[in-house]
């Protein structure tokens, strides 16, 4: 590109025909121009000088001047001049002000149009880049239509037309066959600004995916009248999506599924047959649970809500369906409504509240000094622990058939001060096995959950926050934790402090 053999209306044309052609500002294009022009010119009057080209945006002519800056002391002869020199050569300026001298227009040789050339190129694609960013960033959450371009081991690259997207191997759908050429739609779920320009991500296999097709193929959901309250998936396999009318007379699972399951069809033919179950959603937790596990029909649901689980009994002919195949509705349940979501048959359960009722009867015997009759009736009553009795108010206890007043208080008084005495010999245990001060303040875990841990050898919040959350499962088990995720986000809260350590030093 010799700008000189470039007519000066031309010039502007040129500007207009590459930002159509590249989707940026005429005014990026204009700009490279004039930065190319300036690094030809400081090729020829001198590297060090301050020369600045400028293309009118009306006519297209090239005016370039020397800037030299009024300065008290100078620091560089060939861009900086003095205010006394200022004042010899009758110049009207002041300190800080720049003298402006008109340049010759420059006659491009060919290594300086070359080079003219490769500075608006970089300059383009560097605005295409942050045109590209600045376009994608703000539809993350969209689905996008694209072209497949390259299939990799571990990624795949999608042609959007404006710009390419990557979909990593973790977000396909399993199994999927993709090949070159083939149009396809996928979720934005992050854009990152890098050197190389704009990097777009995709998914197949996110939750928000499957939202945002129904969103697609429903119109009440893109309407606002229904809403997808949540959605769990095993991508390629089977997924579950609550939601929920706002309109009492449309009914939101036969809306998502549509005339001869219309809709629901189109959403399973884009992800490759993916069986999927639309749960109407509740906000009764016990409900929706219910709901969630269908077409399992429970008999018996006891909910856990400190520990946040739920079981649920069902009859023995239902437990295959009920759990599914390889587990996968119970989890699919859980992941649905959030909460652990653990199956037994009727005899399990029964087995299981026998060893319960007899556990718990046994320590309030040894605990409190009493007769099986008295310890039998406070298990019936829902007393689990010694806690919850100390807790307990008086006349909840006077309220027990065959509970008097004074047996009341008597029971009362014994379990206060087992309490008190247990954790006497709790902060003892952990006092001389020398936990440290950060596990002891650490206030999501009980005082004897930290126990057990410095039994284990644990006795650092550092300790804590190095173990898996299998490993802490394991330790403190079923009574503290729902599951293992429940395990693993006090894991989290015990390793906040590496982080702000790490902020600290920035």
């Amino acid at each position: 590109m010799e700008l000189k053999s470039i007519p000066r209306l031309e010039l502007i044309q040129v500007a207009e025909a590459v930002s159509r052609e590249r989707s940026i500002d005429k005014e990026e294009v204009i700009l490279a121009m004039e930065e190319a022009i300036q690094k030809a010119a400081r090729s020829k009057y001198g590297l060090e000088r301050d020369i600045r080209a400028n293309i009118d945006r009306k006519n297209g002519s090239i005016n370039i001047a020397q800037f030299t800056e009024v300065v008290e002391t100078i620091e560089n002869q060939l861009t900086q001049m003095t205010f006394g020199e200022a004042q010899r050569r009758k110049l009207t300026l002041q300190i800080g002000d720049f003298y402006k001298e008109a340049l010759p227009p420059i006659d491009f040789g060919r290594i300086a149009a070359q080079t003219a050339k490769q500075v608006i190129s970089q300059k383009v694609r560097e605005a295409e880049r942050e045109r590209q960013f600045h376009e994608y960033k703000d539809r993350i959450g969209e689905i996008v239509v694209g072209t497949i371009k390259r299939v990799e081991n571990h990624s795949v690259t999608i042609d959007l037309g404006r710009g390419e997207a990557i979909i990593k191997r973790d977000q396909m759908i399993p199994r999927e066959q993709l090949r070159p050429g083939d149009r396809l739609r996928s979720f934005i779920v992050d854009v990152t600004q890098e050197t190389r320009g704009a990097q777009i991500f995709l998914s197949r296999s996110s939750n928000d995916f499957l939202a945002a097709l129904f969103t697609q193929e429903v119109p009440e959901i893109y309407d606002g009248i229904i809403v997808v309250k949540s959605v769990a998936r095993e991508p390629g396999s089977r997924a579950k999506i609550s939601v929920f009318s706002n309109d009492p007379s449309i009914d939101p699972v036969g809306a998502c599924v549509g005339m001869r399951g219309s809709r629901v069809q189109a959403v399973v033919s884009e992800l490759q047959g993916e069986k999927i179950e639309i749960i109407p959603w509740s906000e009764d937790s016990v409900t929706l649970v219910i709901n969630a596990l269908a077409p399992a029909i429970p008999s018996k649901v006891v909910m856990d809500e400190d520990a946040g689980r739920m079981e649920v009994v069902v009859p023995d002919d239902q437990l295959s369906l009920a759990i599914g195949r390889r587990g996968q509705n119970v989890r699919l349940a859980s992941q649905l409504t959030g909460w652990y979501v653990d199956i037994l048959t009727e005899a399990e359960e029964s087995e299981k509240r026998q060893v319960e009722f007899t556990e718990r009867t046994k320590i309030f015997i040894d605990a409190l000094d009493i007769d099986d009759v008295i310890a039998h009736l406070m298990v019936s009553e829902g007393f689990a622990t010694i806690s919850d009795i100390a807790d307990a108010a008086l006349d909840e206890l006077t309220n027990i058939e065959g509970f008097d007043e004074d047996l009341a208080s008597e029971l009362s008084n014994r379990a206060k001060n087992f309490v008190k005495l247990e954790n006497e010999r709790v902060e003892k245990s952990i006092k001389k096995l020398k936990v440290k001060k950060d596990l002891y303040d650490f206030a999501n875990l009980t005082k004897q959950s930290i126990l057990t841990l410095a039994e284990n050898g644990i006795i650092t919040l550092d300790g804590l926050a190095e173990l898996d959350s299998e490993e802490l499962f394991n330790i403190l088990g079923k009574d503290v934790f729902a599951n293992e995720d429940d395990a693993g986000s006090t894991i989290m809260k015990a390793r906040e402090h590496w982080f702000s350590e790490i902020d600290s030093e920035k």
